[in-house]
Formats: structure tokens, C-alpha cells, sequence
């Protein structure tokens, strides 16, 4: 039998994602539609309408590596556009683990994104080998090293807003000093 090399290709952010500021907010594609990722499924357009209408994003975890005894924050938002299941999620600063993804995250060593689901219905493509994935049940997305599908990734990394009372403060403090 003749060996085969294997190429490993990688792919990394282009800079560091440094606007993470002290809390730990960031945002991406945690699934894109229709898009085959490495284990030939694909995702299609309202495969999660359904779950998001019944399920509160806070019963959505927020995990690091799909352990679900590794939970690192929570999801501030989860909802389809156009390009895929969209995503806004809070490390918890206060849990070490999440500190050191948050730490990760500034560098642009870790910025993949994973769902976590259960399939309620999907097609098969006999000729392609592809798996059309029509309905899911979302349990999770992970922040993880990497994804199955190389699109899916934390795009920007940024802080809460502040509140307007906040502002309005720090913008006097800083005309009226």
C-alpha cells in the first residue's frame, strides 16, 4: 500500500482580534447557509427558525469545545440573516476558563465557532454524498479551536454598550475637565 502524505492547511485571522476590551463581548457566524462543511453537511436557510421561535437564546449554552461541563459565558443574541445563524455572546470574566479563551481570543489564537444540535430533519444527496440539514434543534454553540465548518468564526470582539446615562457622563467629564 503506498503512503499517502497528508497536507494540513491553516488559516488565520489576518490581525489579532484587539478590540476584545475587559467584557468579553463578541460576535460572529456560528453557522453559515448553505455552505458544505468538513463531515458533508449543510446547513439550509430557516434550520433554525423553529428552534430560536421556541427556545430562549439563554437556553442556548455558551461551551467551550461542545463540553458541557465547560460552560464559559452566555449568548446575548442568536438569530438567521441571510448568510447564517448570527451570534452575540458574553464570556463570563469571573470563570478562569473563559478568561483564558477571552486571552486567546485577543491574540487570534482561538476564533472558531460550533453549533451543538439535534437533527429533526434533513435530505440526503445520494450523488454528492451531502447531508441537506433542514430543521435542527439548537442545544449549544461553542467557542472552539476547530470548527467543522472553517467559515464559522468570531468576526469581532467588543464591549457592552454603554448605557446613555454612562456616556452622557463620560462625555461631560470630558468637555467640562
Amino acid at each position: 500500500m503506498k503512503h499517502v502524505p497528508v497536507t494540513q492547511e491553516m488559516k488565520f485571522l489576518a490581525e489579532p482580534l484587539n478590540a476584545v476590551d475587559v467584557d468579553g463581548v463578541f460576535e460572529g457566524y456560528a453557522s453559515l447557509f448553505g455552505v458544505t462543511d468538513l463531515g458533508k453537511d449543510v446547513v439550509m436557510p430557516g434550520a433554525f427558525a423553529e428552534t430560536l421561535r421556541k427556545r430562549d437564546v439563554g437556553a442556548v449554552r455558551l461551551l467551550w469545545q461542545h463540553d458541557p461541563g465547560t460552560p464559559i459565558g452566555r449568548w446575548l443574541s442568536i438569530e438567521e440573516d441571510r448568510r447564517g445563524l448570527r451570534v452575540r455572546g458574553k464570556l463570563n470574566l469571573a470563570v478562569e476558563r473563559a478568561r483564558d479563551i477571552h486571552a486567546l481570543m485577543r491574540e487570534g489564537a482561538v476564533d472558531g465557532l460550533s453549533i451543538g444540535f439535534r437533527v429533526e430533519r434533513a435530505r440526503a444527496e445520494r450523488p454528492t454524498g451531502l447531508r441537506r440539514l433542514e430543521k435542527l434543534d439548537l442545544w449549544e454553540i461553542s467557542v472552539v479551536t476547530f470548527p467543522m465548518l472553517p467559515g464559522a468564526r468570531v468576526e469581532t470582539v467588543k464591549q457592552v454598550p454603554q448605557s446613555l446615562a454612562s456616556s452622557i457622563r463620560a462625555t461631560a467629564t470630558r468637555l467640562f475637565s
